[in-house]
């Protein structure tokens, strides 16, 4: 079943409600989100239930036939694993490679090598921003933490000084950029074009990885003035607990500079190639533009990264015909969970655009004369604020808001995509696991992490969600 007939079959399967059932749509939101907000942070449910819940209560409220709401909820999460669900795996595979194979660590010791003094913040943020393209973020700050540690001590550097760039690398990374699961589900939800955002992604993330990182880190640095913990800084382990042990401590090589650097780099310059092409030849039956078409989407964009990662990341590494099965079957596991909780939201998505609740948000929006963008952002704050998760937030809001990017120009559903990726980074506090990891590793208290980890992510929302609001004035 295509991606299209799954759209369809979800579209007949709740009647909307129509205007007149406003208040009780509203109320039924109200009332779904927040038995998802209490599942995941007073009763520890895991997202993917807590979303499955929040969609049939949702559904219930509203007036719809539950077994209509449940249709509906299974044809989203379908359609959503359909579209995005391959892409998170691949992406999955090429952090695995780049991880287990030596090529991160090869990226952190070139540039650190040629890296020092007041230079030190930005190397640290270009190395966050490259590594963090093909990770996720917490296997990002697994990677990272040894080397911000080592380098904090052996530079006598502010720990901050140094972390903090490195953090908002990957979380910029993260909430802005695909392949990474949120900006792709968002992209999915609202059809806008992958090379367009991927461009506009990068071009938002340049100022704001510069004020979150370099810039924020001289007051951050003031403010928690820290060194690096000494339990930290063990030579052995590799756990969570001890994580100064590096991949590339137990291989006799590694891949090389350039080869690592090109093959993380190969799917964005394949995909923002598509972009070029479709917008300067502009012709869907010319015969350059429907090989871009291919080579550049996203599904081949990733897969041959991928196969050129076996030759260039795992086979210099010494990596065998025997290691290479295995190395890619352990990369697919930790993102079962991921891969959960994308489709459960989408299938959230499917089930408020079928209740009449992506229809409200469009009136509302013209009544209330709020920009779409504008809304976007505070409806993913809102959430983010209120369960800790950065997916979540994404890919709720963007089921919200999927209806206003009907008759937005390509460029402006692309920025509607990280309008809603800005605002999911807002303020990590308590209930973010992503909170609770920098405390530990960093050795900080609640109220310093507050006052640096935080604050920079807000940081990032707000100058994210700022620079966005201006392009669409621009473009």
């Amino acid at each position: 079943m295509t991606r299209l007939s799954v759209e369809m079959l979800a579209a007949d399967t709740v009647e909307p409600i129509t205007s007149a059932g406003h208040a009780q749509l509203g109320i039924a939101v109200l009332a779904g989100i927040a038995v998802i907000v209490l599942l995941i942070t007073q009763f520890k449910l895991h997202a993917f239930l807590s979303l499955t819940l929040g969609s049939l209560a949702l559904g219930a409220i509203a007036g719809a036939p539950l077994d209509k709401v449940i249709t509906s909820f299974t044809a989203g999460l379908g359609s959503t694993v359909a579209g995005v669900g391959v892409l998170i795996a691949l992406g999955a595979m090429l952090g695995k490679m780049l991880a287990d194979s030596g090529g991160a660590d090869q990226i952190v010791d070139t540039i650190l090598a040629k890296a020092g003094g007041r230079s030190m913040p930005w190397a640290m943020v270009l190395i966050a921003s490259v590594i963090g393209l093909p990770l996720f973020f917490e296997v990002g700050v697994v990677l990272l933490i040894p080397v911000v540690l080592m380098v904090a001590k052996r530079g006598n550097y502010s720990l901050m000084r140094i972390g903090i760039p490195a953090l908002a690398g990957l979380s910029v990374m993260h909430g802005l950029v695909p392949p990474h699961p949120g900006p792709l589900v968002a992209i999915d939800a609202v059809d806008a074009n992958l090379g367009v955002t991927l461009a506009l992604g990068v071009l938002v993330a340049i100022p704001t990885v510069i004020i979150a990182g370099p810039v924020f880190s001289r007051y951050a640095a003031r403010w928690v003035d820290v060194p690096a913990p000494e339990r930290m800084l063990s030579s052995t382990g590799g756990s969570p607990q001890t994580p100064a042990q590096r991949a590339s401590e137990d291989l006799d090589r590694r891949p090389g500079f350039g080869a690592t650097l090109a093959t993380i780099l190969l799917p964005v310059v394949l995909m923002l190639s598509k972009a070029l092409v479709d917008i300067v030849v502009d012709d869907p039956e010319n015969t350059v533009q429907r090989v871009f078409d291919v080579i550049g989407s996203p599904l081949i964009a990733l897969l041959a990264s991928v196969l050129v990662g076996i030759f260039t990341l795992l086979r210099p590494a010494g990596f065998g015909k025997r290691r290479i099965s295995p190395l890619v079957e352990k990369s697919l596991a930790p993102i079962a969970g991921i891969l959960l909780i994308v489709g459960a939201g989408g299938g959230f998505k499917q089930t408020l655009i079928d209740t009449g609740v992506g229809q409200m948000v469009l009136d509302i929006s013209e009544d209330w004369s709020i920009p779409a963008l504008l809304l976007a952002w505070l409806i993913a704050v809102a959430i983010r604020l209120a369960t800790g998760s950065a997916t979540v937030a994404t890919v709720s809001a963007a089921g919200l808001v999927a209806p206003l990017a009907a008759d937005m120009s390509t460029t402006h559903a692309a920025l509607l995509v990280l309008a809603i990726g800005a605002g999911s980074l807002f303020f990590s506090h308590v209930n973010d696991a992503g909170f609770w990891m920098v405390k530990e590793y960093f050795g900080l208290s609640v109220g310093q992490t507050i006052k640096t980890w935080s604050v920079m992510e807000t940081i990032i929302s707000v100058v994210a969600g700022g620079v966005v609001l201006l392009l669409s004035l621009i473009i």
